[in-house]
């Protein structure tokens, strides 16, 4: 199987696995994963329900967002992820969500403010807010590079819109989205309890200080 081939295997799966963790419903939303050779991305297809998707529907683009390879069209906002990927080198995977907790919170344009230590762990902080915009070119893309540059959270909540995560691959970029999703529906019901209490950022610091660099199995293992 081709580099291109098993990533677009991956992505099909990832895709999936939105769904299978109820952070999409009907064709809403999209995972994208940067290839190899670090100018192009695959990419969900435009409109398909995700049990239908299979990998050879999903669509390769250049970082412009032109499409390279694929017999369908691109999802609707693959312009935002190009330029993502065109002005975050690191970042080699892109998702898109409408969860509802999640998107209850970017509706009512609130930050999660970080008052788990899971969202310490995870986040290193509040879940930010960025600029309404609307779909069709790439000012989504801006919105969720200016807000993410200058924050240790991987997730960001687009006013009125939903979910954007990144990561270092699809997978990882896929796992934010959960978690972020997660940590939106407990703290909605926390705000529903009463005033909520947020972390010391002394606190915020070593939880994610901890989780990125002991959390876990040790890396040469």
């Amino acid at each position: 199987m081709s580099s291109s081939a098993a990533i677009r295997k991956v992505v099909s799966d990832l895709n999936k696995d939105l769904q299978r963790y109820g952070l999409v419903a009907w064709t809403a939303g999209n995972v994208s994963q940067r290839l190899a050779d670090g100018k192009s991305f695959v990419i969900k297809p435009s409109g398909v329900k995700y049990d239908d998707l299979t990998p050879d529907q999903m669509v390769i683009c250049d970082l412009d967002g032109k499409v390279l390879e694929g017999t369908l069209s691109p999802s609707s906002d693959t312009a935002a992820h190009a330029y993502i990927y065109r002005h975050m080198d690191w970042v080699n995977g892109v998702v898109h969500t409408h969860s509802n907790y999640a998107s209850a919170w970017a509706t009512a344009q609130k930050p999660i403010p970080c008052a788990l230590t899971a969202m310490g762990d995870e986040f290193g902080g509040d879940i930010p807010l960025g600029p309404f915009a609307l779909i069709g070119n790439d000012d989504i893309g801006k919105g969720v590079v200016e807000t993410l540059k200058s924050s240790n959270s991987r997730a960001v909540l687009m006013i009125n819109h939903g979910v954007f995560t990144i990561g270092e691959s699809g997978i990882a970029a896929v796992k934010t989205a959960v978690m972020c999703e997660d940590v939106a529906k407990t703290m909605y019901i926390a705000a529903a309890l009463g005033p909520i209490k947020r972390l010391e950022d002394s606190d915020i610091n070593q939880l994610f200080a901890r989780y990125q660099n002991v959390y876990g199995q040790p890396k040469d293992k």
